[in-house]
């Protein structure tokens, strides 16, 4: 079982106030929940996990888009620097999709993968998937589904976040940063109809954003 960082759903986060916030979102948050610091923290070791698991095979990451850019960078940036100061390297190449489940701030029934012609370039490949954020588990399981098709030699799932939802179908990826409350997440990428990319912190955003921000 994936071992991760737990943020119990009583956390009270962190002020606004003692973080680097841009202005246009200040009205928009009620706090901090995961700091950009603890992000890179355990992200570094999911890296040094990953190389232990997958090291000595050549490995395919693929970065599920749009949420899961930021993480994607930062993770294959320590994977890159394991490689580059440790005796055991592996040879890594990078491929994109993308998958959309969302309407404003519900997780919808229809997942729309784009760019799935292109996963048949996989077959008889070492997958990792990066994604941002795990919440129904719906959205991978399609996502495995249509790999599985393409006859990869081993798949393995990085998940920044894993949200605790009574909605869960109980999917759990290889391996997990934080397991999260049952709150709507924003920030490292986490958007809101595209807004909040451009947060460096993980923050839950208040209900006069949902309005304000909603399409």
């Amino acid at each position: 079982m994936a071992s991760y960082l737990q943020i119990p759903d009583d956390e009270k986060g962190h002020d606004l106030e003692l973080f680097c916030v841009p202005k246009h979102y200040e009205n928009d948050l009620d706090k901090v929940i995961i700091p950009h610091g603890l992000i890179m923290d355990r992200t570094e070791r999911l890296a040094r996990d990953i190389i232990r698991d997958m090291g000595g095979h050549h490995i395919v990451a693929l970065c599920v888009l749009k949420g899961g850019y930021k993480f994607f960078a930062d993770l294959l940036d320590y994977i890159k620097a394991l490689n580059q100061n440790s005796d055991k390297s592996v040879p890594l190449t990078v491929d994109f999709i993308r998958v959309k489940s969302y309407c404003n701030d519900k997780s919808t029934n229809n997942v729309k993968v784009i760019g799935g012609d292109e996963l048949s370039n996989l077959s008889g490949k070492n997958v990792l998937i990066v994604e941002d954020i795990v919440e129904t588990g719906r959205t991978m399981q399609t996502l495995l589904s249509l790999l599985s098709e393409c006859n990869p030699k081993m798949v393995k799932v990085v998940s920044l976040l894993v949200k605790r939802t009574p909605r869960s179908s109980g999917y759990r990826p290889d391996y997990i940063g934080f397991e999260v409350p049952d709150a709507f997440l924003v920030g490292y990428a986490l958007d809101y109809n595209e807004y909040f990319r451009d947060l460096s912190h993980i923050c839950i955003m208040n209900d006069q954003a949902k309005e304000k921000y909603k399409v």
